[in-house]
């Protein structure tokens, strides 16, 4: 795919959203809305430019993104060992699988008093709330990638003398790539969504906290601010995935979306 393409494509992308902008601004000015409710766009970036002059939006940033990172990487990695296990083992799966299929159904809100009670109120039980997150996509794809490589191509890479770690490395690792590469951009969207839940844990800095301190104080600017700044960042954070997928498995002869 050429630069031109992807910048046209791009291009487009940003269509629907600056529509619904000029609706938002139209429907706020004409009186549809409550601006007290509604902010328009324009007093948005008012607000944005205020927490931005004034370092305020910068450290609430860092300090989120520190956190989604960590968890992240935490689940994420987790979630490679034991999918691995799960994946490669009849028997691993039988005692694991049901036990995390199970887990992965208690909502992000019903951990936040039990992490409490286990680990206090510093950035522990944030990160762990994230991790959670991070880890059962991550661990879901990885699983159905390594169960669904080809029995074929298995038995050819043992035809070829690879055995054991040059099998994984070979064989395994590139088939399931493309299902890595989904668990991990869905693991990273349910961290950042479980962000939002983990400052809820006594948290004073984060994005998190932005969002309950706009609601305490009656602020719907800040309220919106916030969404717009965590759905900024989760797709700033998606992109950098979706490119390392694009270069990893430019080999792949997909389609691509044009006619034939």
């Amino acid at each position: 795919m050429s630069a031109l393409s992807i910048a046209a494509g791009s291009a487009r992308g940003w269509v629907l959203p600056l529509a619904l902008l000029a609706l938002w601004e139209a429907a706020v000015g004409a009186g549809w809305v409550g601006a007290n409710l509604l902010p328009p766009p324009s007093e948005l970036v008012h607000t944005l430019y205020a927490l931005a002059t004034d370092g305020v939006l910068l450290g609430h940033i860092g300090i989120s993104s520190l956190r989604v990172l960590a968890g992240f990487a935490i689940g994420a990695s987790l979630a490679l060992l034991v999918g691995a296990a799960v994946g490669l083992s009849r028997q691993a799966e039988a005692y694991l699988d049901p036990t995390f299929q199970a887990l992965r159904a208690i909502p992000s809100l019903a951990w936040v008093p039990l992490l409490l009670l286990w680990l206090g109120i510093d950035e522990a039980p944030k990160i762990t709330l994230i991790a959670i997150g991070a880890f059962f996509p991550v661990y879901l794809n990885f699983v159905a990638g390594i169960q669904n490589v080809d029995r074929k191509l298995v038995e050819v890479g043992g035809i070829f003398g690879l055995q054991g770690r040059a099998l994984v490395t070979r064989i395994f690792l590139p088939a399931t790539l493309p299902n890595l590469f989904t668990g991990l951009r869905s693991g990273l969207s349910l961290a950042w969504m479980f962000l939002v839940a983990a400052e809820l844990i006594a948290a004073t800095r984060g994005l998190g906290y932005l969002l309950t301190d706009g609601r305490e104080t009656a602020r719907a600017d800040l309220v919106i601010v916030a969404i717009v700044v965590l759905a900024l960042l989760g797709k700033l954070s998606d992109g950098v995935l979706q490119r390392a997928e694009r270069r990893l498995l430019a080999w792949r002869d997909v389609f691509d979306g044009r006619a034939a």
